[in-house]
């Protein structure tokens, strides 16, 4: 049943970063009103598409901790905690990449994987 929901889980990825882009994003994008933070309405757009494909990126964290509590191991904690890592890390690294550092998320996103990281090392 899980391996189900897995499945689910990275389709929707899929389907919700494709589309998004297509029908949403870049349509918004050519509307000439969008709020215009730091100075211009580049920052905001940048905004709006990591923070959309983050969703994506969480939602595939969750169907591989979903594929590893179908089959449970005895390091099914690392495994979790692992996940926690990897999913913040690209978190950390898209925002950081996309906002070019001016959206201060990536601070957060890479304290919390070197935290879940650690608990790995350290348990």
């Amino acid at each position: 049943m899980l391996l189900i929901g897995t499945f689910l889980l990275i389709f929707i990825g899929l389907v919700h970063s494709y589309l998004g882009e297509k029908f949403i994003l870049i349509r918004l994008f050519k509307r000439d009103n969008l709020p215009k933070l730091l100075g211009s309405d580049w920052f905001t757009k940048r905004i709006l598409r990591f923070a959309w494909h983050l969703t994506t990126i969480a939602w595939w964290g969750f169907a591989a901790i979903l594929y590893f509590l179908s089959a449970a191991s005895d390091n099914i904690r690392s495994e979790i905690l692992i996940t926690i890592t990897v999913v913040f890390a690209i978190s950390g690294i898209v925002s950081l990449l996309f906002s070019r550092g001016k959206h201060l998320s990536w601070l957060f996103f890479f304290g919390i994987a070197c935290t879940s990281f650690l608990s790995v090392i350290y348990n």
